[in-house]
């Protein structure tokens, strides 16, 4: 499993983490918005941004 673990970490955040299908960070509107399905540039940046960081929490510091 030690092989598969950053594979399986990396698909689910991706899906959580997709702008727009969860939540979008930073809205259209608001600071925040729910299942919108919409994405902008500013929400792809953070999305990575917050991506990368879970990323390397789980698959450096954690050791999944």
């Amino acid at each position: 499993m030690a092989d598969w673990g950053p594979v399986l970490v990396g698909v689910i955040l991706f899906v959580l983490l997709s702008p727009g299908l969860l939540i979008q960070f930073p809205g259209n509107c608001r600071t925040i918005d729910f299942g919108n399905l919409e994405t902008s540039g500013r929400s792809i940046l953070m999305h990575t941004i917050i991506f990368f960081g879970l990323f390397a929490l789980f698959t450096v510091v954690i050791g999944v």
